[in-house]
Order: structure tokens, then sequence, then C-alpha cells
């Protein structure tokens, strides 16, 4: 998936006005400078910049016509009028008083009581930048796919790996056989043995990470289904992604670093990608669930002195 192909609208519907801001923040990190700046721009101004005329806004922008095309299509609209008439909704929504502001960063001698408010408020934006920008119908294939799977191998590392554990765990709780791999030679001897009918899933926020991209490369050759779970859509992962499903890159401080902000969103689309198949397998599931509810139950049962 080449960053030309992702520039082509694909022909769904376009994002909803309140998708737009969240589309803007995830996808600005990879286009051109010349987009940044229109996508920029429309964030910052929806009221503003509704009222332009495809010329109007080239010139505010310093880009051309054929720019300004580009990122709308980018975005998610066939053209430049689909955006307009979305920046216009998003500029309704924020006038109506819906749209909180946005808080600063957490400074070192914040109080811990502002300093918990940031984070909440920072965490629910994040998870609402996710959603909004969530391909449904990506995540709807991969849920297919995972249903039905002989296998699911799950790659990633660092905080990445800590989300590929925690769907691994719970995809084993609903009867699936699923693995996640830390390790990178481990993910690559694994991957050899994929095959069709077989899904591995790379959980990567940059995109880049080679210890990621290598076992699914593999498995992408194998013939397995193949899924990127990313915040950069059109990073080197997604080449090898048959599904890609984009997080929402969320702001970074020297007090939130990407690790921690991007396992927000990830774990979102991990939780959505379980309860999909879940539901799609709920005759075995549910009696999968309840097994090992009751195997672990006296664990939790206070002992007696």
């Amino acid at each position: 998936m080449t960053s030309d192909v992702k520039e082509i609208y694909s022909g769904g519907a376009p994002p909803a006005p309140a998708a737009l801001a969240a589309k803007v923040r995830t996808l600005a990190p990879s286009m051109t400078r010349s987009m940044q700046r229109v996508a920029e721009a429309v964030a910052a101004d929806p009221a503003g910049t509704a009222a332009l005329t495809v010329t109007g806004l080239a010139e505010l922008t310093g880009t051309s016509e054929a720019t300004v095309v580009r990122t709308a299509r980018l975005l998610g609209y066939p053209g430049y009028r689909d955006l307009r008439l979305a920046l216009a909704g998003l500029a309704a929504h924020q006038e109506s008083g819906a749209a909180p502001a946005v808080t600063a960063d957490i400074a070192v001698d914040d109080p811990i009581a502002d300093v918990v408010a940031k984070l909440a408020y920072d965490e629910q934006q994040t998870l609402a930048d996710t959603a909004a920008g969530l391909d449904t119908v990506q995540l709807g294939a991969v849920v297919t796919a995972a249903a039905c799977a002989r296998r699911i191998d799950i790659y990633g590392v660092g905080a990445s790996g800590l989300v590929g554990l925690d769907l691994a765990q719970k995809l084993l709780r609903i009867g699936l056989i699923a693995h996640a791999h830390s390790d990178p030679h481990l993910a690559v001897t694994n991957a050899v043995q994929l095959r069709p009918g077989d899904v591995a899933i790379a959980i990567t926020h940059s995109g880049s990470t080679g210890d990621v991209i290598e076992p699914l490369r593999v498995a992408f050759d194998r013939g397995a289904t193949t899924v990127a779970i990313t915040g950069r859509p059109d990073g080197a992962v997604s080449q090898y992604a048959d599904h890609v499903l984009t997080t929402s890159t969320a702001r970074e401080s020297e007090l939130r670093p990407a690790a921690m902000s991007s396992r927000t969103s990830q774990l979102l689309v991990v939780d959505c990608l379980f309860v999909g198949v879940a539901q799609r397998t709920y005759e075995t599931a549910a009696p999968a669930l309840a097994a090992s509810y009751e195997a672990l139950a006296h664990r939790h049962t206070p002992r007696t002195r």
C-alpha cells in the first residue's frame, strides 16, 4: 500500500464531520509539507476554510489547487466540495459548545489532581479520535478472517508487545489458537509455519519497526491473511498488510511519550477486534469463556485462616 495509492479516493463513504479532525491528526504526519499546510488550515479554522473556494484555500496555504484536492481525497472525501461540507458540519458542531477546549501539556510542577484531569482528557480524546478514524469495513474483514483462522500470530515489541499479549490472552480464552511474539527471532520462525487461512497481526505505532515488519512479511509471503495495527498507515508495515487498522496519532509530551499515548488507541482497536470475533463465534466462545472463569474461580476466592 503505497502513498500514491492512499491518495486515491477509495469510493467508500466519506468520513463524518466529527471524524475530520481525527483524520487530520492521524494522517498529517504522513503527508507532504504542502499537504500538511492544507490539513493544518482546515483543522485550525473549519468555519473559515469552509467558506473558501479551492482557489482561495490554495492561496491561503501557499499551495496549489491540485494539492488541496489531493489533501481532500487523502482525508477520505471524493473532492474538495465534499470536504467543504464536512468542514461546515464540524464548525457547526464546535459552535454548539460540544467540543471541549484542548488541555495544555503536563508540566513538571503540575499538581497531581491536574495530572489526573489532563491525562483523563487526553485518553478520552485519543479514544474518540481512534473510533472516528477506524475503518469498520477493514475491521469487519479482520474479524471474519480471525474468527475462522487455524491460528493467529501477533507481533509487537515494547509497549506494542504488551498490547499483543493482551489480544492473545483474550482470544485464547474464547477457544482460539493465538500466540503473541515479542522476540523477533521466534516471531519469524513461527511466521514461516503460517499458511492460507491463518492470520498474522503486526502492532507498531510508527509503522516502521523492523522486528515487527519482518515476520509480517514472512507471513504475507506464506499466504496468511495479514493485518497491521498502526498509527502510520503509509508506513513500511502496510505494504505487507492485507488490512490496515489505523490508530490515533496521539499528542505526545515529555511526560507522556509515544509508547504511553499509542497504547490507549491500540487497546481500543484490539478490544473492538476481540469483541467482534467473540460475537462471530459466540456458540463456542461463550462456553470457552465460562470454562476459563470456572477454572480460575478458586484463585479469586478469599482463603480462610
